[in-house]
């Protein structure tokens, strides 16, 4: 392996690892809500489709852009 190669892996994670981590918890948590019948399979489908609405909501309308 070479080191361009290690450092095209490393900028695939640093670029897609929080959109891909985002959306296997969306996908855990749609199986969940599927899935389950009220108690703990619900409250983690809350969470889990949660957090993924938190984050877009933090980014795309709360932060503030950086400014130059």
């Amino acid at each position: 392996m070479t080191h361009h190669h290690h450092h095209h892996r490393g900028h695939f994670w640093h670029l897609w690892g929080w959109p891909i981590a985002l959306g296997l918890l969306t996908v855990f948590g749609l199986i969940s809500a599927l899935f389950s019948d009220g108690g703990l399979g619900d409250v983690l489908a809350w969470f889990a489709l949660g957090i993924p609405v938190a984050v877009g909501i933090w980014f795309g309308w709360c932060r503030r852009p950086a400014q130059p």
